[in-house]
Order: structure tokens, then sequence, then C-alpha cells
């Protein structure tokens, strides 16, 4: 029976799964040794445009994700897309740090406040 794939897959290209299963294949035979040379590197050459496969599929899976941004009153998940898909991991480690300096800020802050009363 043949394995059915969307219209996003109809391409030539192998899904995520199929190209996985092959680079385990390829690494396992590069791993033992066997063979020419010539075909090792053709081996290789295969292995790293599967991976950029692989890679560019989770990546796309990646921005498909929802985050869990609450619960609403009756208690079941509110979600939301990830907005931020497009940003680097430089941008997200940046948010994440002047989030977390504006609110050691706030908390320094305050505790100099209260340290002068007395």
């Amino acid at each position: 029976m043949a394995k059915k794939r969307s219209a996003a897959t109809d391409s030539d290209e192998p899904t995520f799964e199929e190209a996985m299963e092959s680079l385990e294949t390829i690494v396992r035979r590069l791993e033992q040794g066997g063979g020419p040379l010539e075909e090792a590197l053709g081996d290789y050459s295969t292995a790293i445009g599967l991976l950029k496969t692989c890679n560019g599929r989770l990546e796309n899976a990646e921005r498909r994700v929802e985050m869990l941004s609450g619960v609403d009153s009756q208690g079941n998940p509110i979600t939301r897309p990830v907005e931020d898909a497009e940003s680097t991991l430089e941008e997200k480690q940046q948010s994440r740090s002047s989030r977390r300096s504006a609110s050691s800020t706030k908390t320094r802050g305050e505790d100099s406040d209260a340290a002068g009363l007395f």
C-alpha cells in the first residue's frame, strides 16, 4: 500500500520520517566504513541534503505550534499561534534579557525605597 502524502508534500521531497530513515541508513553505512571513497562522498552529500530537509520541516512545525497563553474562566486552555516564529535566537534571547532586567530593576527600586525609610 502506498503512503499518502499531503498536498504540501506532493513534491519529490521525502516526508520527515522518510528523510530521517534514509539519513540513519546512510550514517550506519558511513560508520561501518565499507565501500569506496567516492561512494562515501556521495552518501555524505545525500545526507547533508536530507539533513536540510529535516531541519526545514522541523522549522515549519515549530512555526505552527501554538503557545499556551492562559486558561479561561471554565479552565479551558487558551492558545495563540507563535507570533515571533521569524525571530532569530538572538532576538528572542535579547527579548528575554530585557524582560528580566526590567523586572529585576523594579524589584531593586522597591527595595531601595524601603531601605530609605529607615
